[in-house]
């Protein structure tokens, strides 16, 4: 992709976190390569959805970007300067800049802690308020801006007297508290009931209209990936074992995908019209189960599923390359 320094929030360059483990019964160590070789740009106030299957390194990707991993190589800049090249002042406004929204509202709160601890602790930290009465004021209006209403009532509670919508509120309201450039948001919706998803995703887009905040949104339903970006005029990028395949505007993604996979992961998507329902037929793949992360096959690594595979797939692997103005694919269907 192009690298456009002088406007991007976050650029991810040729970025890779790999995990050793333990592999087989002889204990030898295996590489698992969750982020491998990936380029990404983050505009100000944008909105980047990463759509795959679980295990296909979203996740890690999301929490590099965050800080909470270290990349094994590759870098991140962040307002065109690299990370690792910051002094400690310039590290710790990028990490205050950039936050996360965790998937399990449930763990990701403190149960010991009620909902004023837990929101005022970083306003404390960052010396955003100074006394409790103006920490408490802070509060309120964070509980406001996600709403939750009254404030009052929510302050004292603790996590177990919340649901989980409200949960996933207060987690939002302390990745906004220290006024964040980026939220990675991460699968913010999965462990929500499905009668309040559009309204946490709603309540993202607000946010982003109000405070001018940046996504990384991070799911793997495309009715969602639809949504949240092409409401907010954002992009898709698809992923599938540690590298992006596919990358565009949102619209541009859904109404006309190019790789394989792609096409894959919006016909398995749940049509409401049971007539049409009845009618969809499986993906046409050649496999239905994925690769082990810890051996991936050679080439394209999607080629051991892939209804188009050519010999070349499994030679080589393909480049990403631009085949509509800005919309681009990992696909030797569409490389030269």
């Amino acid at each position: 992709m192009p690298r456009t320094i002088s406007t991007s929030l976050i650029e991810a360059r040729n970025l890779r976190v790999y995990f050793y483990v333990k592999k087989g019964a002889l204990g030898k160590r295996g590489i698992v390569k969750a982020v491998d070789g990936v380029d990404l740009v983050i505009e100000e106030r944008g909105i980047v959805t990463l759509v795959g299957e679980s295990g296909c390194g979203k996740t890690t990707l999301g929490k590099t970007v965050a800080g909470l991993l270290k990349p094994t190589s590759g870098e991140i800049l962040f307002r065109g300067k690299s990370i690792t090249r910051m002094n400690r002042k310039e590290y710790m406004e990028y990490r205050r800049s950039v936050q996360i929204v965790h998937q399990d509202p449930y763990a990701s709160l403190n149960p010991t802690k009620t909902v004023f601890q837990t929101l005022s602790y970083p306003l404390m930290r960052w010396k955003l308020v100074r006394g409790r009465a103006e920490a408490e004021e802070k509060v309120k209006e964070l509980l406001r801006l996600v709403g939750l209403t009254p404030p009052e009532e929510f302050m004292r509670k603790y996590p177990h007297q919340l649901s989980g919508g409200q949960r996933q509120r207060v987690v939002i309201a302390r990745a906004i508290s220290v006024n964040p450039s980026l939220v990675v948001a991460d699968e913010p919706i999965t462990m929500i009931d499905v009668s309040l998803r559009l309204g946490i995703l709603d309540l993202l887009l607000k946010l982003r209209e109000e405070l001018g905040t940046a996504y990384l949104f991070i799911t793997h339903d495309f009715g969602a990936a639809r949504y949240f970006s092409a409401k907010g005029g954002g992009v898709i990028a698809v992923m599938y074992l540690g590298k992006i395949v596919e990358i565009g505007p949102a619209e541009e993604i859904i109404q006309h995908p190019l790789h394989p996979y792609t096409k894959a992961l919006i016909d398995a998507v749940p049509v409401p019209d049971p007539e049409i329902s009845r009618k969809k037929r499986m993906p046409p793949l050649r496999s239905l189960d994925i690769p082990s992360p810890l051996s991936p096959p050679p080439g394209c690594k999607f080629h051991t599923r892939c209804p188009d595979a050519m010999p070349v797939c499994a030679e080589k692997e393909p480049p990403l390359v631009e085949v509509r103005p800005g919309h681009y694919v990992a696909c030797w269907l569409y490389a030269k």
